[in-house]
């Protein structure tokens, strides 16, 4: 008896610490042990989860960009720095009416060019004249950035703020530490001007300064001021939350992973990290075991999808005829939201300070198309059963069900109907842990696969022909440990 005694308290505390790891979750960050034992990684990586900041964001699902800047009034893309503030004059700039076109189409966040390459600022910065104060806008009392955020608290909208590292006008620039002061200044103009900030987005363009001098941008002191001055913001980019998704055509790719091993922002130490692992935000592969066992830090470090909704970032005239129309946005929305990222759609106002009718329809239209497909879920809530099915978390809210993995859900459709497109969503709040799944439907007494995926992540959306089914079936194949499925739902498309 006293033999049995120790041997049942072990298996009691190999189960308590079993169960102790499957509830210890790792924010933002983990770092692997040397030499750990086999699929240890895979566990640890499954328990990697979001800084609330991040999971908001991801919430978010679709974001506007605002490129907008003396470029709109010179045709170009990229200015030279040289252009005369007195060029910046919009003669019926209307932020609200951004903000308005913006929101009906289904966008949460705006983000502003608050100074692109070329170094005009869109406020009156106290750092240098090329800005807004010296144009004949409002005769120099104007301030876009201040329009655009009082807009934004009236429709309930976030609000993010671009500022480029890159600064063709600025004498400093590539004199290294007085740069470096110049762009914090102007940072803490942006972050302390306007209220609260919600995104801060850096791109990497680097160019040189005068003489050929190579800038050296300080970008570990840029990520401490922001966390000092708006704690609750991501860094995209070249920041620490938020990470291109390597592209811009607007697509994500079919195993989107937002636990990488890619290390996030431009410091030295992410630099040697993601040169030792040949990653770049261009990789097709971020996140698979077979790089987990190369690494030895995992982050989450979500994809947004950046993509004009015209050929150009700026508005271009010649351009207004070449706005992407309802089914490539579609596309976009399906093939980027719906690819486990979030989407930051570009809608740069015209000269006037207004978005265009042609941008307008076609937003519209998206969002039409948008609301048609969540119309109606054939599944309709429809709570799994079958083996391995019956594993509701979160008590009685039943946010989420866990199949083994492996195992095997089935789903009765609540109504009779045709559909081409499934929903699948992992509770990321719990990591993000599915690597393969396979959807099935039972059409009288035959099953036939009709999708097939690998990540699912915040959100997976996918297309197939049409089908009518008596019964779908769900098989998460291969999982880094239990999965946390929030929803699974079907609908129809055109």
């Amino acid at each position: 008896m006293n033999r049995i005694l120790p041997a049942a308290l072990a298996i009691l505390l190999v189960t308590s610490c079993s169960r102790q790891r499957e509830t210890e979750f790792f924010t933002g960050k983990v770092d692997f042990p040397v030499q750990p034992n086999l699929g240890v990684k895979e566990a640890m990586a499954a328990r990697l989860i979001p800084h609330q900041r991040q999971l908001e964001w991801q919430n978010l699902e679709m974001t506007a960009f605002i490129h907008f800047t003396i470029n709109t009034f010179t045709d170009k893309e990229w200015g030279s720095g040289k252009e005369s503030p007195e060029l910046f004059n919009p003669s019926l700039l209307d932020t609200e009416q951004w903000v308005r076109v913006l929101r009906e189409a289904g966008m949460k966040m705006v983000i502003i060019t608050a100074k692109h390459h070329d170094g005009f600022c869109l406020w009156p910065t106290k750092t240098t004249s090329h800005s807004v104060a010296s144009s004949p806008w409002k005769n120099g009392r104007g301030d876009v950035i201040r329009e655009l955020k009082d807009a934004c608290e009236k429709y309930n909208m976030k609000f993010g703020v671009y500022l480029s590292p890159w600064d063709r006008n600025a004498a400093c620039y590539g004199d290294s530490p007085a740069y470096n002061r110049f762009y914090m200044e102007q940072l803490t103009e942006l972050l302390t001007w306007y209220g609260k900030v919600d995104e801060v987005w850096f791109d990497g363009a680097n160019g040189e300064g005068p003489d050929g001098r190579r800038q050296e941008y300080d970008w570990q002191a840029y990520y401490d001021l922001i966390r000092k001055l708006q704690p609750d913001a991501v860094t995209a980019i070249m920041g620490q939350d938020v990470r291109w998704v390597g592209t811009e055509s607007g697509y994500g790719r079919e195993t989107e992973w937002s636990a990488t091993v890619l290390a996030p922002g431009g410091t030295q130490e992410s630099v040697a990290i993601n040169e030792a692992l040949g990653v770049t935000a261009m990789s097709e592969d971020l996140g698979s075991s077979s790089l987990l066992h190369m690494a030895d830090h995992l982050f989450w470090y979500p994809a947004e999808v950046d993509v004009s909704i015209r050929p150009g970032w700026f508005w271009h005239a010649s351009e207004d005829s070449l706005v992407k129309d309802v089914a490539k946005l579609a596309d976009i929305y399906l093939s980027s939201v719906g690819r486990n990222a979030v989407l930051l759609l570009n809608v740069p106002p015209d000269n006037r300070g207004l978005i265009t009718e042609y941008d307008i329809s076609s937003l519209q239209g998206l969002k039409a198309w948008i609301d048609k497909l969540y119309t109606t879920d054939l599944l309709n809530g429809s709570r799994p059963y079958g083996r391995g099915s019956s594993n509701l978390t979160d008590g009685d809210n039943k946010t989420s069900w866990s199949p083994h993995r492996n195992m095997v859900a089935s789903f009765v459709p609540a109504i009779a109907a045709t559909f081409n497109v499934a929903m699948l969503q992992e509770d990321i709040s719990k990591g993000q842990r599915v690597e393969k799944f396979i959807i099935e439907a039972l059409s009288g007494t035959r099953w036939d696969t009709i999708a097939t995926g690998t990540t699912i992540g915040y959100k997976r959306l996918i297309r197939f022909p049409e089908v009518k089914a008596d019964e779908i079936r769900l098989t998460i194949v291969s999982s880094r440990a239990t999965p946390y499925i929030s929803t699974f739902a079907l609908y129809h498309a055109e």
